[in-house]
């Protein structure tokens, strides 16, 4: 199943953003569930929050997912949003 996690960065956290990227790309990398990602812009354009889709079994293992993420970790968060998906278009 499709999962859609819709992140919103804290206010003021972009330097927590850029400081756990990497650990960040390399667990999208290591779970291997991950169809698509990107960061949500702000007006200025700089990232301030994450849209990921998730292809998993259920919504308790994107729950999981989402809480094993070192973004979330790192406490960059101030919403986290899972919903189920469906794809119709791309």
């Amino acid at each position: 199943m499709l999962i859609a996690l819709i992140c919103t960065d804290k206010p003021g956290a972009l330097d927590v953003r850029k400081s756990n990227r990497d650990a960040h790309l390399a667990y999208i990398k290591d779970t291997g569930v991950v169809a698509m990602a990107g960061p949500l812009l702000d007006a200025a354009g700089d990232m301030a929050g994450s849209l990921v889709v998730l292809d998993v079994e259920s919504l308790s293992d994107a729950q999981a997912w989402a809480d094993n993420d070192p973004y979330a970790k790192a406490g960059l968060f101030s919403d986290v949003r899972i919903q189920a998906w469906k794809k119709v278009i791309g």
